[in-house]
């Protein structure tokens, strides 16, 4: 088995977010997407007062993570879960809320640097792409079963592929010849699928299939709408949540409710702000931060990074957070 390398993106700057939140006795930090602890490392290392719950639903992640951590003791609790788990896993810790929340979402460095974990395309390997391996359908579960229509919404949709339907009617017609099973089949059949002057911009011709099959075998999108309302819900007076996305869909998403939480919600031809309709949130990046040039060039899977983070400023007695309408995020 290869050995995997983690190069935490951004990591100097949200550390930098978390800190103000973390800096008091018992402040606790839910690392919602752990992978292999370089974020939470971080964060034990430069904020002493605080601790951190790390969630993961890779096993074999949260089994490395939790080696690497062992020298914090009882400062690191890792957790085997989905992340729109957290307000579950924040209770079954004890806790009513936390100080702090962060996502660093999409595939992890250790998931890609893994061949035989299926996200790669640059060598043939099985297609499964599960982040949990335990559990549910498999990448080459998803082009053996679905219909080219149910195909091309998946490419299109999650990996804004223009040659959708291409590729998916390229996929029903080969696997009625033999099912996909490895990287490489799929990977030559879509370079076959893509006219060369599409296949000269853009990247690799396999990049944006492959995203859009892990974002359909992981239900990403689905797992994040129902975790960031969440998550903006358990932090108290004080606390940040911290997100870093790396596909647009996941930034309008983040965006949307960062935007209905710090909303001013009084019709806009008042001349005051009533007692209590203040919002209890308030954006701390001004709009989406992104990785600068020399980030990239050391760490180029920072190129796409989108980084957002708010804050609560006060307390309230029913959240606005769960729904994604509203003004007021850029």
């Amino acid at each position: 088995m290869s050995s995997p390398r983690h190069v935490p993106v951004l990591l100097d700057r949200v550390v930098s977010l978390l800190a103000p939140a973390l800096d008091r006795d018992g402040a606790v930090l839910v690392d919602c997407t752990l992978g292999l602890g370089g974020h939470s490392e971080a964060v034990l290392e430069r904020c002493p007062k605080a601790r951190v719950i790390g969630i993961d639903r890779d096993t074999q992640a949260l089994a490395m993570s939790r080696e690497r951590l062992a020298s914090y003791g009882d400062r690191f609790t890792g957790v085997h879960a989905v992340y729109d788990e957290i307000a579950d896993v924040v209770a079954d810790q004890g806790l009513d809320e936390v100080a702090g929340v962060l996502f660093d979402l999409g595939v992890s460095s250790m998931q890609l640097d893994l061949p035989e974990r299926g996200f790669a395309y640059a060598v043939d390997a099985p297609l499964d792409m599960r982040m949990d391996g335990s559990t549910g359908p498999t990448a080459a579960d998803v082009l053996n079963t679905y219909t080219a229509p149910e195909l091309t919404r998946v490419l299109r949709e999650y990996g804004e592929e223009k040659m959708a339907r291409r590729i998916a009617d390229a996929v029903v017609r080969e696997r009625a010849v033999e099912p996909f099973v490895n990287s490489g089949r799929l990977v030559a059949l879509l370079y076959d699928a893509i006219p060369a002057p599409a296949r000269r911009t853009g990247g690799h011709p396999a990049k944006r299939t492959f995203q859009a099959l892990r974002m359909e075998v992981n239900d990403e999108l689905a797992v994040l709408r129902r975790a960031m309302p969440a998550a903006v819900d358990v932090i108290g007076v004080g606390g940040r949540v911290v997100v870093e996305s790396y596909h647009s869909l996941e930034d309008r998403l983040v965006k949307r409710v960062f935007a209905d939480a710090t909303r001013l919600d009084v019709p806009d031809d008042l001349p005051f702000v009533p007692e209590g309709a203040e919002p209890s949130y308030r954006l701390v990046t001004r709009g989406a931060e992104q990785a600068n040039a020399e980030e990239i060039e050391e760490n180029p899977r920072a190129a796409s990074v989108r980084l957002r983070a708010i804050e609560r400023i006060r307390s309230t007695s029913s959240s606005r957070s769960g729904s994604t309408q509203g003004k007021g995020a850029n």
